[in-house]
């Protein structure tokens, strides 16, 4: 069994030695970025075999992962950062090659929202990374769970849990059915909800549009959206589909707008692009009685589900 190379904080050959005192994100490729300012991630370090502690910064301001009053630090953020660290290791830690096609399938997330408040300086929240369930095809790692415990000064401020596989190229070409980011164009955006009902500073960020019906939506998906399709893709990302979760428990009417704090996603298939996605709260309530439970689907396929749950009062 191949043993995953050890490396320090990111000693990766081809990374630029950083003076002291400076700070640089990693190679963005690394986390499934393409712009430098939505790679959040600036270290890590091996603790033992399946164990790590992953380095970040957050800015102060950031078109949708701060709150619109600039005060806080959004539950999703720290989902992206999550998922940023599964990728890195997935590459530097596990010999996963660049170019394999990710897919996450689950998502759990919980956040300590008076623990999240934007200071004086960008945060530095530390990443302890605990990896399990590595699924092994043909000596090669083809997938992993990964459980991350957030902190900011030592205090601890979110904790996650992800499960997510990759594929090389050809393997996903086959899957995809040939579709592409640029064979595949998406469905016209139609008119969003205000984005005071959403909590949401600027339309471009509303991702609901009304439907026919309440506690009903139709997915706005915006393909020159800079933070979502940060590069083209040949789907609906999964961050998107998490802030369609995030928008829906906001408007819920039994959700009394209080604010999101904790999502447990589970991710069935693809939302594609072609196709319009509606967005549904199911019985208006979490299974345990604060938040929301919304559903994803495409025609009669569910594409996804999510437990959102809300700030108690």
């Amino acid at each position: 069994m191949p043993h995953p190379r050890q490396f320090a904080t990111i000693t990766l050959a081809d990374t630029p030695t950083v003076p002291d005192g400076l700070t640089a994100t990693v190679p963005r490729q690394l986390v499934h970025r393409a712009s430098v300012a939505e790679t959040f991630l600036t270290g890590a370090t091996r603790t033992d075999t399946d164990r790590f502690t992953v380095f970040a910064q957050w800015p102060r301001a950031h078109q949708l992962h701060v709150s619109p009053d600039r005060s806080a630090y959004e539950p999703l953020l720290v989902a992206e950062t999550v998922r940023q660290a599964g990728a890195l290791l997935a590459h530097t830690a596990y010999d996963v090659p660049l170019g394999h096609q990710f897919v996450l399938r689950e998502l759990r997330l919980t956040t300590r929202p008076e623990h999240l408040a934007v200071g004086v300086a960008p945060a530095e929240p530390v990443l302890h990374i605990t990896v399990s369930d590595v699924d092994r095809r043909g000596g090669r790692p083809a997938g992993f769970r990964y459980d991350a415990d957030i902190r900011l000064g030592g205090e601890r401020v979110a904790t996650g849990h992800i499960a997510v596989t990759w594929t090389n190229e050809a393997v996903y070409r086959r899957l995809r059915g040939g579709r592409t980011a640029t064979t595949v164009s998406a469905v016209p955006v139609p008119p969003g909800l205000p984005p005071a009902e959403v909590d949401r500073a600027l339309p471009a960020d509303v991702v609901l549009a009304p439907a026919d019906h309440p506690g009903r939506w139709r997915l706005r998906v915006d393909t020159a959206h800079a933070v979502f399709f940060d590069h083209p893709l040949d789907h609906v990302p999964g961050m998107l589909l998490l802030e369609a979760a995030r928008q829906a428990a906001r408007t819920c009417a039994r959700g009394g707008r209080r604010r999101p704090v904790s999502f447990h996603a589970v991710f069935h298939q693809y939302a594609e692009l072609d196709q319009p996605t509606w967005i549904e709260v199911v019985d208006g309530e979490s299974a345990h009685g604060v938040g929301v439970q919304v559903l994803g689907k495409q025609g009669k396929s569910k594409v996804f589900e999510c437990e959102v749950g809300t700030e108690r009062r």
